[in-house]
């Protein structure tokens, strides 16, 4: 009897400890169990931070449920600790293929280990890693130093008459992310031409509205004269946008703005002359992401990194293409 119990209580601990390893958000599926024939994929997102992030979610559990695919899917909520503990998780449980979209550029390669020696192909979506290629199979997302460079390209035209300095604030993504890092880089290196153009002021929004705003309130207290604010996402730009009204000043006219994503309330923002310019990072990766899945399952090579198309929109043209956005 007691050795009954025992065998029981150890098999609900087990049975805790794995629906805990999700950290972030409770793991669920699109379609069947393990064992049914489906591919089952495990996915960790890394929050819902912003509309882009709505979308790109809403993006892979859609084209999961259409591709027939098992999705797990857990919410890590911006942590790290949440998406390494869900990637184990779903080593466990066996899963046929593993993508996430890292938090962080850093810190992956003890857990990409464990999925290779499990033999489970590993895609990372939307952002990069620092960790050696060989440890995971694709890489699809963005170019997000093309994103900033686009944004340089655009100031460096919209001031090019300017004959005095070109005060400009950033508010860059969460600390150590790849669109972070990247979109900053090809953003300064490419204003880098004109020394007019001067970022006074950069500092994290976390890719939050809230935190725009908050951020940029700070930015207007500490610095009298900004003429550009580049904003590494929509959602952010739209809390500074709060901010630069509270202030008593015309977003867009006072203060030029220029953002990433191109989500739809950027782009009515960017229709009203709210916002400037925006370089576009399109979320809806979750159709190539299912190809890819099938393609890993079954055995056959994948292209090291894969490039999503994406464009850029001024005031006149999201106001043409506004009514058809998907996100």
């Amino acid at each position: 009897m007691l050795k009954k119990l025992s065998a029981a209580l150890a098999a609900g601990l087990l049975a805790s400890v794995l629906a805990a390893c999700g950290g972030g958000g409770e793991d669920t599926a699109s379609g069947g169990e393990a064992g049914s024939g489906k591919i089952v994929l495990g996915f960790s997102q890394v929050g819902s931070e912003s509309g882009w992030r709505a979308a790109n979610t809403k993006s892979v559990k859609d084209s999961a449920a259409t591709a027939g695919i098992d999705l797990k899917f857990s919410d890590a909520q911006q942590k790290q600790e949440n998406q390494i503990a869900s990637i184990r998780s779903y080593i466990q449980q066996k899963v046929d293929v593993i993508a996430f979209s890292p938090v962080v550029v850093t810190g992956w390669d003890a857990v990409l280990k464990e999925a290779q020696a499990a033999k489970i192909p590993v895609i990372l979506t939307d952002r990069a890693v620092d960790s050696d290629a060989s440890l995971y199979a694709t890489f699809i997302g963005s170019d997000f130093v093309k994103e900033g460079e686009e944004v340089g390209k655009w100031a460096l035209e919209e001031f090019k008459s300017a004959t005095g300095p070109v005060n400009i604030v950033q508010l860059e993504g969460t600390v150590g992310s790849a669109p972070a890092i990247d979109r900053k880089k090809g953003f300064e290196a490419t204003i880098a031409s004109n020394p007019n153009l001067k970022v006074i002021a950069s500092q994290s929004g976390d890719f939050t509205r809230a935190k725009g705003k908050e951020v940029m309130q700070a930015l207007l207290q500490a610095n009298p004269k900004i003429d550009l604010l580049f904003a590494h996402n929509d959602d952010m730009g739209l809390g500074a946008i709060e901010a630069i009204k509270a202030a008593g000043l015309k977003p867009g006219t006072d203060i030029k703005i220029a953002t990433i994503d191109a989500v739809k309330d950027g782009m009515t923002a960017l229709a009203a002359n709210e916002i400037n310019f925006i370089a576009e990072c399109s979320p809806l990766l979750g159709e190539q992401l299912m190809e890819l899945t099938k393609k890993a399952a079954a055995g056959e090579p994948l292209e090291k990194r894969i490039v999503t198309k994406e464009t850029t929109f001024t005031p006149q043209q999201a106001a043409e293409v506004l009514s058809t956005r998907q996100y």
